[in-house]
């Protein structure tokens, strides 16, 4: 069973993720900020890591750095409701950019594409 390690510091936004992942057939860790997401990297290698950008105590793009150095292999989608980071050079690392959609669809089938490339 893939682990899909989501990122979201909403709360209703976080369990709506995770409750979806579960009926997908993934394991999912929830962290709510960059640093308990590092954190969980560090007890668990995630397959996946979906992240908002603007978290608290360490943003995304900080906590998506700080992932890569110890974990490059783990593909990273930004999932945020702000569609003007997308040209920030920083993103750049993370293998997808979406912006929140209540469709979780296209949320779902990038994560799936992307565990399926890594196999």
């Amino acid at each position: 069973m893939k682990t899909v390690l989501i990122v979201e510091d909403n709360k209703n936004q976080g369990m709506l993720y995770e409750e979806e992942f579960r009926r997908e057939g993934y394991n999912v860790m929830l962290a709510r900020n960059g640093r308990e997401a590092i954190e969980k990297t560090e007890e668990q290698i995630p397959d996946i890591m979906i992240t908002e950008i603007t978290i608290p105590i360490m943003d995304g793009i900080e906590s998506i750095s700080k992932k890569l150095v110890k974990h490059s292999k783990i593909p990273v989608i930004i999932n945020t409701a702000y569609g003007n980071y997308k040209d920030n050079f920083m993103t750049r690392a993370a293998d997808a950019y979406l912006v929140k959609s209540s469709d979780l669809s296209e949320l779902k089938n990038k994560a799936k594409e992307l565990l399926e490339r890594n196999v």
